[in-house]
């Protein structure tokens, strides 16, 4: 079976910047595609950031076991990981890495227990910060909350098989290269 590994860490890490890095030097690797409640930011395409849903969409997929994870993020929406096309990729030995919160890595862990998780972790908390309002696309009560969750998120690295910091791009695109061609 191709690695599977679930990327986490706290909002403004660079998660997504550095899964695109990692991708565009190996673009045999496949990313899924979470679905989530929240509404789309100015730039963001149905379908290739994001699945945007409804509350019931969401509760459907929920309800008939087509999610492989879920979880109320930030207290207010709902993201999750589309069971079918993770599991059809896998099945064919394509590597893919699923961006999922603590919540999911737990979840994804129960039925998929040789996943490989990374935490993503910033340099500093202070660079987080700076990362997070440099983003602008949330306000003052959405980073408070993503700060919140932040904290929490930074207290429970130690669960994942493994922690990459974050402050040099290309030296932690290497090191998540590296963990999923040795997870293979």
């Amino acid at each position: 079976m191709s690695v599977l590994l679930l990327l986490s860490g706290p909002s403004g890490v660079g998660k997504g910047t550095l899964v695109s890095h990692v991708t565009q030097a190996h673009p045999e690797i496949w990313v899924s595609v979470s679905a989530t409640t929240r509404s789309p930011r100015p730039g963001e395409v149905d379908g290739r950031d994001y699945v945007f849903l409804t509350e019931e969409e969401f509760a459907h997929m929920r309800e008939h076991d087509e999610l492989l994870e879920w979880a109320t993020v930030h207290g207010q929406f709902h993201y999750g990981t589309p069971r079918g096309p993770v599991e059809e990729r896998v099945n064919r030995g394509i590597p893919c890495i699923l961006e999922i919160d603590y919540q999911g890595m737990r979840q994804v862990k129960k039925v998929i227990p040789e996943a490989v998780s990374v935490f993503i972790a910033p340099p500093s908390w202070e660079e987080l910060v700076s990362r997070l309002e440099g983003r602008g696309s949330e306000d003052a009560l959405q980073r408070e909350r993503r700060l919140e969750t932040a904290r929490r998120e930074l207290d429970l690295s130690a669960e994942f098989d493994h922690v990459v910091i974050n402050d040099d791009l290309a030296v932690a695109s290497q090191r998540l290269h590296e963990i999923l061609r040795a997870g293979r």
